[in-house]
């Protein structure tokens, strides 16, 4: 049987919505849709490439929770309410993923608090021991 563990980052969403912020199900790790919040505070930055920043790094505790690093993502998947706003996060977003070069999709909209200006979703798969 495949090792599945949830984790949860303490996000005040996953308790009310009742997700984690990833499972691990054998070598596989899904990251749940990630906004720019600060978990500790559950503030929020103005600016989307903050907001990226922050998606990025809830992302990577994450995965350092999973035994992974974004060395391992394979799947990549931006969320944004304003297509406007993708083009200045690609810095961010390619110093994060440009070696990895994992596959990739942005979708354009509506996310779950007005606040939020992009989301980031990953699939990563662990490195076998």
């Amino acid at each position: 049987m495949t090792e599945r563990r949830a984790i949860l980052s303490g996000s005040t969403f996953e308790e009310r919505i009742g997700y984690a912020r990833a499972v691990v199900d054998g070598d596989r790790v899904h990251v749940s849709g990630t906004t720019g919040f600060d978990y500790a505070t559950m503030t929020i930055s103005e600016d989307v490439v903050e907001q990226a920043e922050q998606c990025l790094r809830n992302i990577g505790a994450a995965l350092a929770e999973a035994d992974c690093t974004f060395a391992d993502v394979v799947r990549v998947r931006y969320l944004l309410p304003d297509r406007a706003d993708f083009e200045p996060c690609w810095p961010v977003l390619r110093r994060r993923f440009g070696d990895v070069r994992p596959a990739a999709t942005m979708l354009v909209c509506g996310l779950a608090d007005p606040r939020m200006k992009i989301e980031i979703e990953v699939d990563a798969r662990r490195a076998s021991d």
